[in-house]
């Protein structure tokens, strides 16, 4: 088993500042060819966008306006869930007025049936077939029952 240590590979160093700043002086023909052909190529373009910049930018406003349009008439929260929900609110406002008036109804009912000795005789005529001594109590028979007219179809 051999326990000597080795030489480490030689690690690079970072070039010094005057290195790097040389090597940018050495390649900045380069970049300068390179900037003056991109800048040969999209001159046309920018020139031409520079000229119509009026026309894009209507363009632009009118598309969000649009856009706005559209989402504040037809969007989650638009005008059209909104008129849709209004008209429900009001149904269910007419439909929580007629069961208040079924409701006070009612109570009325509950507190006469507790304290009017008539309409606690009334009930009990109608419901009971109770009768003072010496009436009558006429009681009409229940409907028949509705048969359900047979076809030729369930029997096969």
């Amino acid at each position: 088993m051999d326990l000597r240590v080795k030489r480490f590979p030689k690690v690079p160093s970072l070039p010094n500042p005057e290195e790097r700043l040389r090597s940018l002086v050495e390649r900045a023909p380069e970049a300068e060819a390179w900037a003056d052909q991109m800048k040969g190529r999209l001159h046309p373009t920018l020139t031409m966008l520079y000229n119509i910049r009026r026309r894009l930018a209507t363009g632009a406003v009118t598309a969000f306006a649009v856009w706005m349009f559209v989402h504040v008439m037809f969007g989650a929260n638009g005008m059209v869930v909104y008129k849709a929900k209004k008209a429900e609110y009001q149904s269910l406002e007419k439909e929580i007025d007629s069961l208040k008036k079924e409701n006070q109804g009612y109570t009325q009912q509950i507190q006469s049936l507790q304290s009017d000795p008539k309409t606690i005789e009334k009930e009990a005529r109608e419901q009971l077939h109770y009768a003072r001594p010496g009436e009558v109590v006429y009681v009409s028979p229940a409907p028949p029952p509705q048969q359900r007219p047979t076809n030729n179809s369930a029997r096969k």
